[in-house]
């Protein structure tokens, strides 16, 4: 596709192309419609006519070449992808679902219902079926279920020449010719090159002289989080996958690994906010699913809360004595809850970035006390100074109101540190026992940083006041 296909469309372009298709389906002028699309991106066009109706979304799929057919698919939302092959007949969905992509093929069949996939997986050519079904096989969210088997390769022993003819014949559908893989004579890995080296290195020379044995895979078991950080350390737009022997098997690309690293934020965000990832577009997943992914961890936090009124009854008398104090009972809880929202945030983000390890727990920890002694001083110093100047115009705060301030400055200092460090350990810890850190959400922390947060007010209180007030 040529520099000015690839450029930005402007909105009311796009705007436009439903109407302009509509009517050339509708005028039945099936030419013009395929001419119309030819110098569309399929990753433009999906989203835009993804929403046509139903029998106008068929017409044009049935004149769209197989390949641009298949493009198109693999970007639409699974919903429209649903609807579009309700509307094909049998064998224009088996040509379809035959030209998509191996790992495209492999998300869309795993988003089904098992019947509805077990059905398509019958429409599948034999050698398209067993491809499928072999990636199928492998564990949800594991490189193999990513991997493509679309790859070139290539063995030491040819030159230059013999590789660059044999990539010309094979490759025009492969998922990527970025790297070219050198495998044995019984198809083990050897090493990987950049096409690159093939292009600038003389035509007689032999394919084994390009190699350094710098390369790393991974193997079809491996998680798809060990597959993304592998793609960010080394740079990489795909990497081999081979099995215990080391053949190889597949590839995967780095524009599944965007997709990835898409959906594996997504879920963390989602579950830092206090909810149970989602697996779905938020605008089409079924309400009474959504509200039971986010109940879960409602209830959870309530609960928690109900703590907060405990701990209340526990100091009910020093309240009775100094009802001044339960003025400042949601700015103590609140600041503390922040503070832990803000260390838990950083510290799980700073882990999914690989920024530090686990066995750095000590560093983290030793940060936090810093940092959170410091923003409690910070805190502390302006909750003093605003209970001193209400006091030079009013009376609200009682002739004790210096040990009332030092009490509130006192406690936002303990209470300030103490929801850095729980914000920050309780990621890790939940790491160190085998669950996601992001499951230690900001309300989480929150919560159990306001009901240790009364815990530490009145112990202060208790010691600042005693005599006095108490």
């Amino acid at each position: 596709m040529d520099e000015g296909n690839c450029l930005p469309r402007s909105m009311p372009a796009q705007a436009n192309v439903k109407l302009e298709i509509t009517a050339l389906i509708e005028r039945k002028d099936l030419a013009a419609v395929k001419k119309y699309l030819e110098p569309w991106l399929a990753a433009d066009l999906a989203p835009i006519i993804a929403d046509l109706p139903v029998e106008e979304l068929a017409a044009l799929f049935r004149v769209c070449s197989r390949e641009l057919a298949a493009a198109i698919f693999t970007y639409m939302p699974l919903e429209a992808q649903r609807k579009l092959l309700r509307a094909l007949n049998q064998e224009q969905v088996a040509a379809l679902l035959n030209a998509l992509p191996p790992d495209d093929r492999t998300v869309f069949l795993n988003e089904l219902p098992l019947d509805v996939a077990m059905q398509l997986l019958a429409m599948l050519s034999p050698d398209e079926r067993q491809v499928a079904q072999s990636l199928l096989a492998y564990p949800e969210h594991s490189v193999g279920r990513m991997m493509t088997l679309d790859f070139v390769a290539v063995h030491p022993g040819w030159t230059v020449r013999e590789a660059l003819d044999y990539i010309r014949e094979h490759g025009y559908d492969r998922e990527t010719l970025n790297m070219v893989y050198v495998v044995d004579e019984g198809g083990h890995l050897i090493d990987d090159v950049r096409v690159r080296r093939f292009l600038l290195s003389p035509l007689d020379r032999l394919v084994r002289e390009l190699l350094d044995g710098n390369f790393t895979m991974l193997a079809p078991t491996d998680d798809r989080e060990k597959a993304l950080e592998l793609f960010q350390k080394y740079d990489r737009v795909a990497l081999p996958v081979a099995d215990e022997n080391r053949k190889l098997i597949g590839i995967v690309t780095v524009d599944d690994m965007l997709d990835v690293a898409t959906e594996e934020a997504t879920e963390d965000i989602q579950k830092m906010g206090g909810s149970e990832a989602l697996d779905e577009p938020y605008i089409s997943i079924a309400l009474h699913r959504m509200v039971k992914k986010r109940a879960s961890w409602l209830v959870v936090l309530f609960l928690g809360e109900m703590l907060t009124a405990t701990a209340m009854a526990y100091f009910e008398d020093e309240l009775k004595r100094a009802v001044v104090l339960t003025l400042f009972i949601p700015l103590i809880t609140s600041s503390g809850g922040n503070a832990g929202s803000q260390a838990s945030t950083l510290v799980i983000r700073a882990w999914a970035l690989g920024e530090f390890k686990l066995s750095d727990w000590w560093r983290v920890m030793r940060r936090e006390i810093g940092s959170g002694f410091a923003l409690g001083v910070i805190l502390g110093a302006i909750g003093f100074l605003r209970i001193t100047i209400w006091s030079m115009f009013s009376n609200i705060y009682g002739e004790h109101w210096v040990l009332v301030a030092a009490t509130i400055g006192v406690t936002l200092m303990g209470i300030v540190m103490w929801g850095s460090l729980m914000g920050a350990m309780l990621p890790l810890l939940i790491k160190r026992c085998g669950f996601d850190p992001a499951t230690s959400s900001a309300p989480f922390i929150a919560t159990l940083v306001d009901v240790t947060g009364l815990i530490i007010y009145f112990t202060v209180a208790l010691m600042i006041l005693r005599g006095t007030l108490l």
